[in-house]
């Protein structure tokens, strides 16, 4: 190798060291789950309604199925979903760490609801409230790319210890 080779590794090698040693936590509420609890890898299989119209409820996971990614234990209905997440987790985790969308979008970090979630592009979003969830699909390629803009920022900042507005979840169970 000679010292051009050696150095796009070595700051290649850096880049990848620095994003994960500063990647932000993932947001989790009164359960100690990630998504509450529910199943990253059962939204992708779920039915999406039409923009405007309510999303199916996700999925409860189990507490005897988990795995852990970026510092937080994620639970899954059934083997096989945990299987296809640990396989490949950021293709199944939600994005902004399980923030709301539209709240990065704005500029903060405020807790993402498992049952508003939609699928975009292959990518997991949750939302805070229902009237967020209106304001974020009014433009939701534009409020993502204001979203991608500001989680540049916001990544390695703590993970919102807010609760989620008029959600309760029982955690996994069984």
């Amino acid at each position: 190798m000679n010292r051009f080779t050696l150095a796009v590794v070595g700051a290649a090698s850096a880049l990848t060291f620095a994003t994960s040693a500063f990647a932000g936590p993932q947001y989790l509420d009164e359960t100690g789950y990630a998504v509450s609890g529910y199943d990253v890898v059962a939204y992708f299989s779920l039915e999406q309604s039409p923009v405007g119209q309510s999303q199916p409820a996700g999925v409860p996971g189990k507490s005897s199925i988990t795995a852990d990614y970026n510092g937080a234990t994620f639970a899954f209905s059934t083997e096989a979903n945990r299987d296809a997440f640990v396989a490949d987790p950021a293709k199944y985790a939600p994005q902004y760490d399980g923030h709301c969308a539209y709240g990065v979008a704005k500029g903060g970090k405020v807790p993402g609801n498992p049952n508003l979630w939609r699928v975009v592009d292959g990518k997991l979003f949750l939302n805070i409230n229902t009237a967020v969830v209106g304001f974020w699909e009014e433009d939701i390629p534009g409020n993502l790319d204001l979203s991608e803009g500001n989680w540049v920022s916001l990544d390695a900042k703590p993970a919102s210890e807010n609760t989620i507005p008029k959600f309760s979840s029982a955690a996994p169970q069984g």
